[in-house]
């Protein structure tokens, strides 16, 4: 086995993240293209040194006329390898970028369920993450949305989503690929333009790296990681001080956490804490009654009560939940 750069780097990376554990069983996503080429050679030339049992998985959204095609290509890799394949088809074609990734992850775990796979493995990239990045400042967002593509997170009970590659670009994927002469297959469907993604990774990066910032994918890729840590701490923050909130002269605190309506803020504590604190709460607490995420304009609403005077309340939110200032407290019911 060649031992590149490359290698390497992953080892080091699974090893001091603590990504994976050895001896363990990971189903990687394939789909024929050179990022998830790339990762599953790595793996496999890396599974002498964990002990790892590797499954590929390929999801066939039937959105392109070589889907199946496609498909046949990913399983006659896996048997040249040697290793065990599954493939899951859409029932009808999917359209939506959305709805695609939505089927894709709840494929991949009923896949990873049945056969017993600890982890889900992708090959999301550095240029992934910035693209990402992008896409969700250009929409609207706060740093949740700017560091979206994280490590690794649950993704259902008793399997972990894990990115290895979130150091790679999507150069060193295309590089390594030719290097080991990988079959990558094209996808036809990511030179079309209409959608956005497309055209932030097909325009607009190229653009920022010929005029401003050759390294512009690590750059904001390392913007993420760093948004991340700081991400968890104010999550991990605002949750503390929820629940202080809640219990706030409460003798039985359990009672006082559930999130059922109606449910009670105590103004005073909220009131001694940082902005960017009230609005995670309430970014919490509207996310145990909104079936939807919650807007900025909603976050607002219920934080401007912090300090409004009593009696104040605010228009129904979505579903009909209705907050409202009691003396010290914000009253959801």
């Amino acid at each position: 086995m060649v031992w590149t750069p490359l290698h390497a780097k992953i080892h080091r990376t699974i090893r001091s993240r603590h990504l994976f554990e050895r001896n363990q069983r990971l189903l990687v996503a394939v789909s024929g293209g050179q990022d998830s080429l790339c990762l599953i050679k790595l793996l496999l030339d890396l599974q002498s040194k964990w002990g790892w049992y590797l499954g590929i998985a390929h999801c066939d959204h039937r959105w392109r006329s070589d889907s199946q095609a496609n498909a046949n290509h990913v399983e006659d890799l896996a048997k040249t390898w040697g290793i065990s394949f599954y493939l899951e088809t859409a029932n009808k074609p999917i359209n939506s970028e959305a709805t695609a990734r939505d089927w894709r992850y709840q494929a991949l775990s009923g896949i990873a369920q049945a056969n017993n796979y600890q982890y889900i493995v992708t090959g999301h990239t550095a240029s992934d993450r910035a693209e990402t990045l992008l896409y969700n400042l250009i929409r609207g967002t706060g740093a949740d949305g700017l560091q979206a593509l994280t490590w690794q997170r649950p993704l259902t009970t008793g399997i972990m989503l894990v990115r290895p590659l979130l150091e790679i670009t999507c150069t060193q994927t295309e590089q390594f690929c030719q290097e080991f002469k990988l079959p990558i297959w094209e996808d036809s469907t990511n030179q079309d333009l209409q959608y956005a993604r497309n055209r932030i990774r097909q325009e607009f990066i190229p653009y920022l790296r010929d005029n401003f910032n050759p390294q512009v994918e690590s750059a904001l890729a390392q913007t993420a990681e760093l948004l991340q840590a700081e991400v968890e701490y104010l999550e991990k923050a605002a949750q503390e001080l929820r629940e202080k909130a809640m219990s706030w002269g409460m003798e039985d605190e359990e009672d006082s956490l559930t999130p059922l309506l109606p449910l009670r803020l105590n103004r005073r504590v909220l009131q001694k804490a940082p902005l960017a604190l009230q609005r995670r709460v309430m970014r919490q607490v509207l996310q145990q009654i909104l079936t939807d995420a919650p807007s900025f304009e909603h976050i607002e609403k219920l934080t401007a009560l912090i300090v409004a005077p009593n009696r104040s309340q605010t228009d129904p939110f979505p579903g009909g939940a209705i907050a409202q200032v009691e003396g010290d407290w914000i009253c959801l019911k």
